[in-house]
Parts: structure tokens; sequence; C-alpha cells
């Protein structure tokens, strides 16, 4: 089968698609019924790249759920969790704290972090709905962390390089704040794989354009591909594996570059009129609207490694 769009233009070969994904609820709005301007988020003093945009906890919400059978694989892959103190860097509104919950146990304590206080309203809510009660979240800077030195024995730190960047400066905090001995899980996305069948012109543009923004905002939307080789760099043996979803028809996350041209409007806005920008937002509807519309996950790339 052939897919069309950026998968095709760069090539795969990190993985095979591994599974389709079960079904997926759609993400509901923020709960918390708050109105007015939000507060803007940063890091390290500069605003992060897609904070700010109501899309984004929607976006966010899916993205944890389709990625949250890869965590679990991962996890198990590490091997007994229990009583481990866990880290997750930028959980967002869930990340991986209901799968390290589980992985700790009661004996264990997880900690999430993020810097939008939107998102951690919503974690909260997940925390406090699924009684996730070893499960704490806190307002942390990732540049400017009050974390103490020392504290975890696993850090995890999905899609933080790609849109942050500063990859030497993130495995510098990481190693800080582990513990001897202590795991670093990164997760990063690699696009080789990302596309539609049949193909979709309007789609594959819009994904560029969704690199491009990344690109000028300071990130790498590849970051996957270049992190086992950042932690060679840092001294480590890091061990990599990748996963894959295959996207059925109808599938929410079809609408993934839809998504983060939402949340990324200001940035692509720099790039593309918002003529042209709205024109191929109306054609990528229009794209999606096929029944017979398929399509592949970007890469998600799982690097990990035991620091001394």
């Amino acid at each position: 089968m052939r897919y069309g769009g950026v998968g095709a233009r760069l090539g795969h070969g990190i993985c095979s698609p591994r599974a389709v994904l079960p079904a997926v609820r759609t993400p509901t709005r923020s709960r918390t019924g708050r109105s007015g301007t939000r507060p803007r988020s940063t890091l390290g003093g500069v605003e992060y790249l897609l904070a700010g945009q109501p899309s984004e906890l929607e976006r966010l919400e899916l993205q944890a759920r389709v990625w949250e059978p890869a965590g679990a694989r991962l996890l198990g892959e590490l091997g007994d969790g229990q009583g481990l103190r866990a880290l997750d860097v930028g959980c967002g509104c869930m990340g991986w704290l209901r799968i390290l919950s589980r992985y700790v146990g009661e004996a264990g304590s997880v900690t999430g972090t993020d810097i939008a206080p939107e998102l951690l309203d919503h974690a909260r809510q997940l925390v406090s709905d699924e009684a996730l009660e070893n499960v704490t979240v806190l307002h942390d800077d990732l540049f400017n962390s009050r974390l103490e030195t020392g504290t975890f024995d696993l850090v995890h730190a999905r899609f933080q390089i790609a849109p942050l960047g500063r990859m030497s400066e993130q495995v510098h905090v990481y190693r800080r704040l582990l513990a001897p001995g202590g795991v670093l899980v990164l997760e990063d996305p690699d696009t080789g794989s990302w596309g539609y069948s049949p193909e979709a012109p309007a789609l594959s543009r819009l994904i560029g354009a969704v690199l491009d923004a990344f690109r000028v905002g300071g990130g790498d939307f590849d970051a996957g591909r270049h992190e086992y080789g950042l932690l060679v760099a840092a001294g480590l043996d890091p061990q990599i594996r990748a996963d894959v979803v295959a996207l059925s028809p109808g599938h929410p996350y079809l609408r993934l570059p839809i998504q983060f041209a939402q949340s990324l409007r200001p940035r692509l806005l720099e790039l593309i009129s918002a003529v042209d920008l709205d024109s191929l937002l109306a054609t990528c509807e229009e794209e999606l609207q096929d029944p017979a519309r398929i399509g592949l996950t970007f890469t998600l790339v799982q690097t990990w490694a035991r620091f001394p």
C-alpha cells in the first residue's frame, strides 16, 4: 500500500506499523468553564510554541490516549517499577500519569509537571476522577526547574524536544533530576511514516507547513531520529524502539495536521497568508470527508537509557 505525503517524501525504515488503534473517544472541551484571556505559557522565559489555544487541549488529550498503549509497552520492557519515584515532564492534561500510576504502584509516587495552568487543571481533574492517589501535579518550568536534584528513579519526557529544541540542555536537566541508576525515557516524533491513502495533497502540504512552523519556532518535528545519538553523546548506552499507529477511516487522529494548524495559527501566519491558510484548511477538510481515507501516524520514537 502506498501512502502519500510526508512519509512518501522522507522514507521510513524505523519500524513497521504495530496495530490498528482501538477506538479513541473524541476529547471534550475544557470543563473549567473559564473565560477571558488566558496567561501565556513560557519555558525559561520563552513562549511555548503551542500554548494558549483552546484546540491544544483537545489535541493533547487525544494524543495521550493514542500513544498510551506504546508507553505501556515500553514500561513493560523496563521491568518491575513498584515503589519507584517517577516524573512526567510536560504531562499536559494526561500524559503518562495513568500508566505511571499503575507502574509504580501504591508504594511509588508520580509527579506530573507542566507550565500551562489550564492543562494542569485538567490533569488534576483526571487524577481526581480516576483516583490516582499516588500522583501529584505541579507547575514547573523545565528550564528553571524547582524540583530537587536526584529526586526521581524514572524521568519521562514526551514531545518536549520537538517543540522546544535545546536538546543538550534538556538532557542536562533530566540528568540532574535523576537519582543514581535512574532511567530517562524520551519520546519524540519522526515524520517518515506520516501520510494518507488515497493521497491527500492538501493535507500533505499542511503537514509541511506545520514542520516549517516548528523549525521557525526553534523546534524540530523530526527530533525523534536524533535522540539516540544525543544520549550516546552524553556518554550513555541507550536503547530504542518505535511505534506507528494505523488510522482507519473516520479516526479522529487523522485530523492531526488540522489540529496543529489551529494551535500554530499565529506562527503559520508568518509563513502563509490568512487567505491561503484558510483555503488550505478548507481543502483538507474536504479530503478528510473521503470515506475510504486511511492513514499512518508519524513514528513515535522511544529512546531510553540508565544514568550511572
